[in-house]
């Protein structure tokens, strides 16, 4: 409901420029980044639902800072303490992938990230209704009370076993796994090529394209559907091949932003960057078949921490650009997507054993 709107709610609110808001957006990265290191250890050793428990509540204390602030510093209390919640990512993947049964891991992580997606479709388009009527803070509180549901749905998720391995016969040290290392080095690279032309695009659409608040809603909606239907789409597809695929799509996002001229190639463009979030289940599931069962919550928590990283520097990358020229950050995303791809292509394993 809220967060797509946050570069343009510190530009209106707060009348802060493009980079300050690149820069906010790269410290959010940064809170992002830290939550993962503790986070990844205590998902192995005290388990995975208190974390998920605990990242909910979190993430309704600070919708609810955010939405009471007038002043900016008490503004980015609340949106840096919600970059914390990032800590459920690492246990609520090992959390599913423990419960996943005789399921593929490739295939209940892209459902999760699918229901996640359904959960977005009526988020953005309620949001900038709810802006452009009662103003954007009300989206906060209004998002709130969500929260205080979706905590109370999660104090009814179950426990799980804290899997463990056999200490007579260690697993290889993720330092000393070199498919695992050359993974995450590609991973990287693939991560920030999709992302660079993301963090701003909102601040495009409005001030450039001159779109609406609604009409932005109603593009971040049809974004919302389209991680939903591609996470799914992609499912029961390799991890391998899938990721070369989700990329490729992400390449046709940058070019209908930048080439496109009306509100149905926009929307066309953020339904398609759905391929950035499915790939998210792609990459988790090429890691997990290069790692030990009992190394699974650090192996996630490694990942979210390099993506993190790469949210880190960014978006203040994106800011100082779009500055220079608001339209050079989709011809650079589409280039460095294709040199990303045939990296991938190159350097993606091909067989694994699985643990």
């Amino acid at each position: 409901m809220f967060f797509n709107f946050v570069p343009i709610y510190l530009d209106l609110q707060f009348l802060l420029s493009k980079s300050k808001i690149g820069f906010i957006l790269g410290a959010f990265g940064f809170f992002i980044a830290i939550t993962h290191i503790p986070a990844r250890h205590l998902a192995d050793r005290i388990g995975r639902r208190p974390l998920l428990v605990g990242a909910w509540l979190l993430g309704l204390v600070s919708t609810l800072t955010m939405g009471i602030a007038l002043k900016l510093p008490l503004f980015l209390v609340g949106l840096f303490t919600y970059g914390l919640t990032a800590f459920v990512s690492s246990p609520l993947g090992s959390y599913v992938t423990a419960a996943r049964g005789k399921w593929p891991v490739g295939t209940v992580l892209s459902l999760t990230t699918a229901t996640f997606g359904m959960g977005m479709v009526l988020g953005p388009v309620t949001g900038g209704w709810v802006g452009d009527h009662f103003g954007m803070r009300m989206s906060f509180y209004v998002a709130a009370v969500v929260f205080v549901f979706s905590n109370i749905f999660m104090y009814f998720i179950e426990s799980q076993p804290i899997d463990h391995h056999d200490p007579d016969d260690p697993p290889p040290s993720l330092r000393n796994n070199k498919r695992f290392i050359t993974l995450i080095g590609v991973l990287a690279f693939a991560i920030f090529s999709m992302y660079i032309a993301q963090p701003l695009t909102p601040n495009f659409l409005e001030g450039v394209r001159g779109l609406s608040l609604s009409q932005t809603g109603l593009i971040f909606t049809a974004g919302a559907l389209g991680n939903s239907l591609l996470a799914i789409t992609f499912s029961r597809a390799t991890p391998r091949r899938g990721y070369l695929f989700t990329q490729a799509l992400v390449i046709l996002f940058a070019l209908l932003i930048w080439k496109g001229t009306a509100l149905p190639a926009f929307a066309l463009g953020y339904f398609l960057l759905g391929g950035f979030r499915a790939s998210r289940p792609m990459a988790m599931a090429q890691a997990r078949e290069l790692v030990h069962e009992s190394q699974m919550g650090v192996t996630y928590g490694i990942m979210e921490t390099v993506s993190a990283i790469i949210f880190i520097l960014t978006p203040p990358i994106a800011g100082l650009l779009f500055e220079r020229d608001p339209m050079i950050l989709y011809p650079l995303s589409v280039g460095l997507i294709i040199v990303s791809i045939i990296v991938s292509y190159i350097f993606l394993p091909r067989k694994v054993n699985h643990a």
